[in-house]
This record gives C-alpha cells, structure tokens and sequence, in this order.
C-alpha cells in the first residue's frame, strides 16, 4: 500500500479524527502519527485542520493546537460560527472541509500518496480529482462502529482504506493516560457529518 519512494501528505480532518478515535476507545498520540507515516515514505507535510471557540477565555484544543504547531504539524485553524437552533439552544458550527480540499489541490503536483482522516462523504469528489491527478489516496477512519464512522462512497472512492483501529497499538494512547491538564477536546463543534 505504501512504497518508501513516495512521497505523502498527510490531510488530518482534527474534529473527525478526534470523534473516530473516542468512538474506538483510545486517544491519538499525534507524535506516534508522525513517525508512523515518516517511516512509510518521505512525509512532506502534515496538515491538521480545526476550527476554534475564540470568544473563550481558554480553549480546551489550544495547548494541542499549539504543540502540533511546534511539532511538524502544519496547523489550520479558523473561527466557529455561533446560532441558535429551532429549539433555543446555543450551536457551534466549525466545517473546515473547504480548507482541506483547497490545501490537497495545491499539493497535488508535489506528492506521490496522500492520506485523508476523515470519513466524512462530502471529501469523495476531492478523492476522485486526486486520483484524476494521478496520486493515490488512503483514507482513515473505522468500519468499528455503528453505523460506521466513514460514508460508504468515500471508503469505494479511496485506493485504500485504513481502519483507525489497526493503528491504535502505533499512534494511540489509553485515555486513561491523559495528562493532567485539559484535554484534547473537540466534542464541541458540530460538523454537520454526512456518514
């Protein structure tokens, strides 16, 4: 699936990611990412797409955002947009699916295989006009769930699909072994998942 000549870009969708993995029972180590994928070829980039809460005094993603800033991550981030639904209550809305795809077409000329973590429906024409470029496309997600995690189209389109779980033993961690200080959070931002 991988060969050691390629060149790969990693395109991490953050809040899919970090649903699919607590779905599954563990919490990611983005370090133990990184150094999956540098020894699966030459990883050019790693992306990680968010959006963030900045009327808060503190956000709970911030310190992970900022240690993936620091630690070959290439991080995007871009305000959530507040309503009110039908029902009163306050809502979130932070799709950063524009941003991804964007990004993935640019780098297409320079990447021989690029990974998508996502499952989200809405990235399978991206996929199909990657490989209309020539690259080959994986895509991370899980079939562990029910309903799964990744929209059947997206799991037909991709040249390979990778199920988070196989990966757990390499990049994840006990949620247990969280540290002490707030965690990775990202529960809050409703994507309008299509699965």
């Amino acid at each position: 699936m991988f060969d050691s000549r390629e060149k790969i870009a990693l395109f991490i969708d953050g809040a899919n990611l970090y649903s699919t993995a607590k779905a599954i029972g563990f919490d990611i180590d983005y370090k133990m990412l990184l150094k999956e994928f540098q020894g699966k070829g030459y990883l050019l980039r790693a992306y990680y797409y968010t959006a963030i809460i900045e009327d808060q005094e503190y956000s709970s993603i911030r310190p992970l955002i900022d240690w993936l800033d620091y630690n070959g991550y290439k991080v995007i981030t871009k305000p959530v947009k507040e309503f009110v639904d039908a029902s009163g209550r306050r809502k979130v809305k932070g799709n950063m699916d524009i941003e991804l795809a964007v990004d993935a077409m640019q780098i297409v000329d320079h990447v021989d295989h690029i990974v998508l973590f996502s499952g989200d429906g809405d990235f399978r024409s991206l996929v199909e006009a990657l490989q209309r470029k020539g690259r080959k496309v994986s895509v991370v997600s899980t079939l562990q769930t029910q309903p799964p995690m990744i929209a059947d189209d997206l799991r037909r389109q991709a040249d390979h699909f990778i199920d988070l779980a196989t990966l757990a033993a390499k990049v994840g961690r006990d949620p247990a072994d969280r540290p002490s200080r707030p965690s990775e959070r990202e529960r809050d931002i409703d994507e309008d998942e299509d699965y």
